[in-house]
């Protein structure tokens, strides 16, 4: 038997972190165990009921069975344009500053294909989504610097800590793993702090419609155009296996990005499309979102305060997020000892050095269960004296 030795670029990178989570969690259920699983952030919502009817009835179609194009469709990408007109009061050019990705994932990894050469620097938070320091580094041969998010800064990147000898700057807000966001002046400060030291900022705004308490999330295009920016379906209408997103920006950045993605896929499908413009359409006229993802981000928001109050009162000190549906804290030991010992009890969650090394001693969790299963995960906690530090009066009771 022939013996294939994978690419140096390809050992370097580590396991994808849920496999291994599922890996241990199907070995529980093997046994039996009920899993509850709080790991990886796929929503338990379903997709709109419109948005899915739509898709139906485009994919009957003859010439929405056909290729798209890297690029994506005219009438989408019009859709994207009108959407970032009436949510950030930002203009589009749809020809020239839109393009609809396979997800947001593919762009913010193609985006490194298209501007960075080997021995360029990227500039990576840490905590952060894994794929801005592993592949998109590592697949370019570049150099990766993480800079730390640290609690006292609200888990806000600060950009005086960055090298400005970069070619590249990831920054995500509201922030995976962490729940953090930003307002509109900080970005302007970080885009600010790119125009000065040519450094291509990379937003990823994955999340700006999972947000609570009266917080909206911005765009980076709001400070200026000079950048490039990605979004997503997946979380904003519960959309994940749609692989549905775009990435919009300075017209030379989305050049770059659809010349990359033209030498290797042929765009999402036309009919998946369709359904896209059904999503974005489903927006008021003043950008406020539909009654359906407001309905959503209710469920979402109980669900959070259930999850962090219980924990809270388990000994934890967890912040209230104001984006995301992460609940991210300090669980008082080593993570992978805090994430052995929630599977034991049936509960998967996610460590923080899978997000980044500094992120030690943190431990990531979804609310992406129904309010009696995180009630569950809370008593399941308490039973088995999983309590966090501040809780010493707790465990001698």
């Amino acid at each position: 038997m022939a013996n294939y030795e994978q690419s140096e670029r390809l050992k370097q990178l580590p396991p994808y972190l849920f496999v291994r989570l599922e890996e241990l969690a199907n070995a529980k259920r093997k046994e039996g165990m009920d899993m509850i699983d709080l790991g990886i952030g796929d929503p338990d919502l379903p997709t709109p009921d419109k948005i899915v009817k739509s898709l139906q009835i485009a994919a009957e179609a003859n010439e929405n069975q056909k290729y798209s194009s890297s690029q994506g469709e005219k009438d989408l990408r019009e859709a994207v344009a009108k959407w970032y007109k009436r949510r950030f009061g930002v203009e589009l050019d749809p020809d020239k500053e839109v393009c609809i990705t396979l997800g947001s994932k593919e762009a913010i990894f193609n985006i490194s294909q298209a501007f960075v050469n080997p021995g360029d620097t990227i500039i990576a938070p840490s905590p952060g989504y894994p794929v801005y320091s592993g592949a998109s580094t590592i697949f370019n041969e570049a150099k990766c610097v993480l800079v730390p998010l640290r609690p006292e800064k609200d888990w806000l990147l600060d950009v005086d800590e960055c090298p400005t000898d970069a070619k590249m700057l990831y920054v995500n807000y509201p922030n995976n793993p962490t729940g953090a966001t930003c307002d509109l002046p900080y970005l302007q400060k970080v885009y600010d702090w790119c125009q000065k030291t040519e450094t291509i900022l990379c937003y990823d705004n994955a999340y700006s419609e999972m947000c609570y308490d009266d917080y909206h999330a911005p765009s980076a295009l709001q400070a200026g155009h000079d950048c490039i920016e990605f979004g997503s379906f997946s979380k904003t209408f519960n959309m994940t296996g749609f692989r549905l997103g775009y990435a919009v920006g300075h017209p030379d950045l989305i050049a770059g990005l659809k010349k990359c993605k033209g030498q290797i896929d042929s765009g999402a499908p036309i009919f998946i499309q369709k359904a896209g413009i059904t999503a974005l359409e489903m927006y008021n006229d003043d950008g406020a979102p539909p009654s359906v993802i407001k309905n959503n981000m209710d469920i979402y928001s109980e669900r959070r305060k259930t999850l962090v109050n219980g924990l809270r009162e388990l000994g934890f000190d967890v912040v209230m997020p104001k984006g995301t549906f992460y609940i991210w804290f300090d669980c008082g030991m080593p993570s992978d000892e805090f994430v052995e010992k929630m599977i034991d009890i049936g509960i998967i969650v996610t460590p923080g050095p899978g997000f980044g090394a500094s992120a030690e001693g943190y431990v990531r969790m979804t609310v992406t269960e129904p309010v009696e299963r995180l009630k569950d995960v809370l008593i399941r906690m308490k039973r088995a004296s999983i309590f966090g530090p501040l809780a010493a009066d707790n465990q001698t009771q």
